[in-house]
């Protein structure tokens, strides 16, 4: 039945001699079998691929390290008895292939492997796809998250300026280029401009521009941000940071849509669309005397919020795999699992530095997790030990599989508890006793 309605593709790398006899028995299995060259596997269509791994792919491992990196399919190393006994063999194969299958082969053995391998790329499929499904970055399927996509629709076609607010590290600025992208202006220039990262007496040039002899160095003529957005999009980030004296410059830019570079006296009229993201109380800045209240007023036409990591449940692990596989290609590894205890810390954690610091110690994790799958330590983080889960009881297996089945219920009901408890066939207080002896929040 797998096989009729899931296509099985079996990719076999140069095909040498054992195969002749094995390959007819897997197809007969309903595996589609196909074969090519190791330089030739980029570009193929197939969900596992057999590969004989020789002494000489590890004396010079890159070529194949960059082929299994770039493929995407499940690689199951096929080896012989004397391979196996070179130095640090296991410890490559451990890395980077999804098992291995020692030489005689053994067709029962083969499909076994071969249909773990194949599950596991379905499951990986699945993820992709439910990715690929999103017209945008914004990944996610917490309530926070799909009102903001939702919002973002309404809001990119319009010319009006728009306020993106929210923490650091929490995508205001994918917020801003997914707006971009979603505009009429989406073939013209997106432009970033970071107000509170450049020295206070270089921000006027940067923003407007200036020309030659302007001020000492200024030996040539700059086209400054606001111009090279022209027709585009203008993003002010962290605009709360902006000094007064700049801020009357950028309110009269935006009433009279023109601007003057430093040292020139010729308005260069701009048509460009401007976006403002900041973490700072706007509105408490206006009242302490530190933010134009009519500059406010001019930005903020329209409003995003941006939600911090904490409050984004159930999308915490789809977001860590997906900067996962983003940085397993930067690190030279295959993506790897979380442990179930650094689901655990991950889930316990507060996230101080939201998206941006899951970002980071999901990249820090891959590159220092020495097993199959990343541990809260790789991450930097430390796992309750009332919460180290054991694999040795009938109870340990009961306990996990209570864990899992509310991650599920929440991924898909996060915003309807009494909806979670339901399909669990729970009352809401025994929902909630579980959620509480899981330390799921």
């Amino acid at each position: 039945m797998l096989a009729m309605s899931s296509p099985r593709r079996l990719l076999v790398v140069d095909p040498y001699e054992d195969c002749h006899q094995l390959l007819p028995e897997l197809q007969k299995m309903g595996w589609s079998v196909d074969s090519c060259s190791l330089t030739s596997v980029v570009g193929r269509s197939c969900d596992v691929v057999l590969f004989r791994l020789l002494s000489e792919h590890l004396e010079h491992p890159a070529p194949l390290k960059e082929m299994i990196s770039r493929s995407g399919a499940q690689w199951i190393a096929v080896v012989s008895p004397e391979v196996l006994k070179i130095k640090n063999v296991g410890d490559f194969v451990y890395e980077w292939f999804f098992d291995f299958h020692t030489l005689p082969f053994d067709v029962a053995r083969v499909q076994v492997t071969l249909g773990r391998a194949f599950g596991m790329a379905r499951l990986r499929d699945q993820m992709l796809n439910h990715v690929d499904t999103q017209t945008h970055e914004l990944l996610g399927e917490s309530r926070s998250v799909r009102e903001l996509r939702k919002l973002i629709g309404k809001f990119a076609p319009s010319e009006s300026p728009v306020l993106i607010r929210g923490e650091s590290g929490t995508g205001k600025e994918l917020v801003a280029r997914s707006l971009h992208r979603q505009s009429l202006r989406h073939d013209q220039p997106f432009v970033a401009i970071n107000c509170g990262a450049i020295a206070e007496h270089l921000i006027q040039s940067e923003l407007f521009g200036h020309e030659k002899g302007a001020f000492t160095g200024a030996h040539q003529r700059k086209i400054g941000r606001i111009e090279a957005a022209n027709g585009g999009t203008l993003l002010l980030d962290e605009i709360g940071d902006l000094p007064l004296e700049l801020q009357a410059n950028l309110l009269r830019f935006l009433q009279e849509k023109h601007i003057e570079r430093v040292g020139g006296v010729n308005p260069i009229p701009i048509n460009v669309r401007v976006l403002a993201a900041t973490h700072v109380d706007l509105e408490a800045a206006i009242h302490s005397g530190g933010f134009r209240e009519d500059l406010y007023y001019r930005l903020n036409v329209l409003q995003v919020s941006t939600a911090p990591l904490r409050e984004l449940h159930g999308d915490l692990s789809l977001l860590a795999n997906h900067f996962c596989r983003i940085y397993s290609l930067e690190a030279g590894r295959r993506p790897r699992p979380f442990s179930e205890g650094a689901l655990i810390a991950m889930a316990n954690h507060a996230w101080p530095g939201n998206i941006r610091e899951l970002a980071n110690r999901v990249r820090r994790g891959l590159i220092l997790a020495e097993g199959r799958q990343i541990e809260a330590a790789d991450l930097g983080l430390d796992v309750p030990t009332h919460t180290v889960l054991r694999m040795d009881t009938l109870e340990d297996y009961k306990h996990r599989a209570e864990r899992q089945a509310l991650c599920d219920v929440l991924h898909r009901h996060a915003t309807n508890l009494s909806a979670a408890a339901k399909v669990l066939g729970v009352s809401r207080p025994t929902f909630y006793r579980l959620l509480h002896k899981h330390q799921i929040r």
